[in-house]
């Protein structure tokens, strides 16, 4: 199946986590879907692995200049909060895995870049923007999704990330 969207910017309704993560998202309050995903450098990465982990996943296209934007301000929050039990995939959804692999060895990032070349994943955590970003809580649960970037997206994302961090 071939994903056809390309980068949105969506427009902040205002400063609360809903408006910016659409409320007809069915993954809300549900547990994460697991996945297992070969990473561009080292081996598989198993979502169920992290329980007890905050964990965000961001799914990006190596076409998407949000996307590559918004995977450095990821791997500064790495840096900044993963003594504090968080752990960060970049979940790639290009259709041609040879570009994705390319602008993949080209970011300087410390956490996984996986690929997801039957879109099995971007399809379970239903992808219709990038960059969409899906934080889990410590149990698995899906708990906040943001699907822009911005400044203001990224001080709700880091507002949102700290309170999971802090449960």
């Amino acid at each position: 199946m071939r994903l056809w969207w390309q980068c949105v910017i969506a427009v902040p309704l205002g400063v609360g986590s809903l408006a910016l993560a659409q409320p007809g998202y069915g993954l809300l309050g549900q547990s994460a879907p697991e996945f297992a995903l070969h990473a561009v450098a080292g081996g598989n990465v198993r979502l169920s692995e992290h329980r007890g982990e905050v964990v965000v996943i961001s799914f990006w296209s190596s076409r998407c200049t949000p996307c590559r934007t918004q995977l450095a301000a990821l791997d500064r929050s790495l840096t900044t909060y993963r003594s504090a039990g968080l752990q960060i995939y970049g979940i790639n959804v290009d259709d041609d895995q040879t570009r994705a692999l390319e602008f993949a060895h080209g970011e300087s990032v410390a956490f996984a870049l996986l690929l997801d070349p039957e879109k099995d994943v971007s399809r379970r955590y239903q992808v219709d923007n990038l960059p969409m970003t899906v934080l889990v809580d410590r149990g698995g649960i899906v708990r906040y999704v943001l699907r822009d970037y911005s400044d203001k997206s990224q001080e709700l994302y880091l507002k949102q990330l700290r309170a999971l961090l802090n449960e």
